[in-house]
C-alpha cells in the first residue's frame, strides 16, 4: 500500500477510499503516537474534533470519535466549524491533538482527515509516518473508566469568533462585502464575523445540505460571486473554500484576486507597520513571476517552499517569518493562527482596503501577473517520470526559450495521481503553446511505459 498521508492529511472517495474502517483505524493510531503526550505528562489525552458539512463527515466523524475514545482519549466535539477553527480551539485548550474531517475544496464525495498537533500544529512527516507505522498494530484496550468520554461544545467557537475579531487593527466600517461559504464550514461563521466587524455582508451558497459542499461555488468557482458584487456595487467579494481554510477576492469590477495578490496585500501592510519580520514574506514555487517583481520592488524578500501549506508553515517556523502563503488562497498570519485562515485573511484583506481608503481593486495593482497556464496530466506521478530523458529535455528547452522572460515547473499533485505542467510565459499563447507541448511529451511518456 502506498503512503496514505498526502500534503494535506489523508484523503479520497468517502466510503470507497476513506471508510469508516480506516478512520477508526487512523484514530487510534494517531491516539497512540500523539496522546503519548498527555499520558506521559500524567493526564488522559484530549482530543478536539470538527468537520465540514459533507454528508459524508457524519459517519467518519462517528468513526474518529469511536477510535479516540476506545484508546482513552477524552473528545471534545466541536461539530460544523472550519479547519482553523480545530487549530485554534485545540491551542486555546492545550489538547493532545487536533481531528479535522474535510476534504477542502474537493468534491462532496470526497472526504479527508486533518490531524493537528499540540499546539494545533499540522503534523510534519515523521509523525505521519509514525502514524502509519501504527495502524492496525496489536494494542492493550482501556477498560471501564480508562475509556474516553466525549462530550459536545458548539460554544467554543465563540472563542474563536472573538479571537479573529480581536485581530483586526480597524473596523470595516463602510465596506459592502459579498461572501461566498462555498455551501461549506463558514455558512455561519464567515457572515457573522464580516457583520460583527462592521461591515454590510450579503451572503450566497450559505445553506448547506451535506450535499452542495464546493457545488458550483466557493473559492474554485468564482463566476456567482463575481456576479453578485456587480449586482450588489459591493465594494469586494470573499469567497471561501468548504472548510474556510482559503481565501480568494474579487474586486469592485469583479476582478479576481487571488492569493499571490493577497499575500502582496498583506505583506505590504505589515512592512508599513513594522510587523514584517525581516522583511520576509515565504511563498511556494507556484507563486507567480508578477509576485516575485511586486516583492523585489517592495523591498520585501521572498523565501520560496514546496507546495503546500505545511511546507510554508515548516519555513515560517523555522526561521521566525510571520507571513506565508500560496496562490490558492491558503495565508498564515503565524502572529493569529498556527495554520492557514481563511476567515482571518479576509478579516485583515478587508481592514487594509478600510484603512488606506483605497479599492481592493487599486490595492492589488501591486502586483502585475505574467499569463500562467496550468495543465494537469492525469494517470501518472512522479515515480513513472523519474529520469525520463525526454520529459527532462522539454522542460530544459521550454526554459531554454523562456529564459528570464518566464519559468517554467513540472510538478506532481500531493493528493492526486496528476502531473502538473505549469508554464509563464510574457503572453497566454506562447504559455499555452509551451505547456502543451511538454504536456504531449509526458503523456507519450506515461503510454509508453
Amino acid at each position: 500500500m502506498g503512503r496514505l498521508f498526502g500534503t494535506d492529511g489523508v484523503r479520497g472517495l468517502a466510503n470507497r477510499d476513506l471508510t469508516a474502517e480506516i478512520a477508526l483505524d487512523l484514530s487510534v493510531a494517531a491516539a497512540h503516537v500523539l496522546g503519548d503526550v498527555g499520558a506521559f505528562a500524567g493526564h488522559r489525552p484530549v482530543a478536539v474534533v470538527g468537520r465540514d458539512t459533507r454528508a459524508s463527515g457524519e459517519f467518519l466523524e462517528a468513526a474518529v470519535v469511536a477510535g479516540l475514545a476506545s484508546a482513552g482519549v477524552d473528545v471534545v466535539l466541536l461539530g460544523v466549524v472550519p479547519t482553523p477553527a480545530v487549530a485554534y480551539i485545540a491551542n486555546s485548550l492545550d489538547a493532545d491533538l487536533g481531528v479535522m474531517l474535510s476534504a477542502s475544496h474537493n468534491p462532496m464525495p470526497d472526504n479527508g482527515i486533518k490531524f493537528f498537533n499540540r499546539g494545533g500544529l499540522k503534523l510534519d512527516d515523521e509523525i505521519e509516518n509514525a502514524i502509519e507505522a501504527r495502524l492496525s498494530e496489536p494494542w492493550d484496550r482501556p477498560i471501564g473508566d480508562q475509556v474516553g468520554r466525549v462530550r459536545l461544545d458548539h460554544g467554543a467557537i465563540s472563542a474563536y469568533e472573538q479571537h479573529l475579531l480581536g485581530s483586526l487593527p480597524n473596523d470595516l466600517t463602510g465596506l459592502k462585502i459579498v461572501v461566498d461559504c462555498a455551501n461549506g464550514a463558514a455558512s455561519v461563521i464567515a457572515p457573522e464575523v464580516l457583520r460583527r466587524a462592521g461591515a454590510e455582508v450579503i451572503a450566497i451558497h450559505a445553506s448547506p445540505d451535506g450535499l452542495n459542499i464546493n457545488d458550483g461555488c466557493g473559492s474554485t468557482h468564482l463566476e456567482d460571486l463575481v456576479a453578485a458584487v456587480i449586482e450588489h456595487g459591493a465594494d469586494a467579494g470573499i469567497a471561501h473554500d468548504g472548510d474556510a481554510d482559503r481565501c480568494l477576492a474579487v474586486d469592485e469590477l469583479g476582478q479576481i484576486v487571488d492569493g499571490d495578490h493577497i499575500l502582496a496585500i498583506l505583506a505590504i501592510s505589515m512592512r508599513d507597520a513594522g510587523r514584517l519580520v525581516e522583511n520576509t514574506v515565504v511563498s511556494t514555487v507556484m507563486a507567480n513571476l508578477g509576485f516575485k517583481i511586486a516583492m523585489r520592488e517592495a523591498n520585501i524578500l521572498v523565501v520560496e517552499t514546496g507546495v503546500g501549506d505545511r511546507y510554508v508553515l515548516e519555513e515560517m517556523r523555522a526561521n521566525g517569518f510571520v507571513l506565508g502563503g500560496e496562490q490558492s488562497g491558503h495565508i498564515v498570519m503565524s502572529d493569529f493562527a498556527t495554520t492557514g485562515d481563511g476567515l482571518l485573511t479576509a478579516l485583515h484583506l478587508l481592514a487594509r482596503v478600510a484603512q488606506t481608503g483605497r479599492s481592493l481593486g487599486q490595492l492589488a495593482t501591486a502586483v502585475t501577473k505574467l499569463p500562467q497556464v496550468l495543465i494537469n496530466v492525469e494517470g501518472v506521478d512522479r515515480t513513472r517520470l523519474e529520469g525520463c530523458k525526454e520529459v527532462d529535455e522539454a522542460v530544459a528547452q521550454a526554459a531554454s526559450t523562456l529564459g528570464d522572460r518566464g519559468r517554467v515547473l513540472l510538478r506532481p499533485s500531493g493528493t492526486e495521481p496528476v502531473i502538473r505542467v505549469m508554464v509563464e510565459a510574457p503572453s497566454l499563447g506562447e504559455a499555452e503553446i509551451i505547456s502543451e507541448s511538454i504536456a504531449v511529451v509526458v503523456r507519450a511518456s506515461l503510454a509508453a511505459h
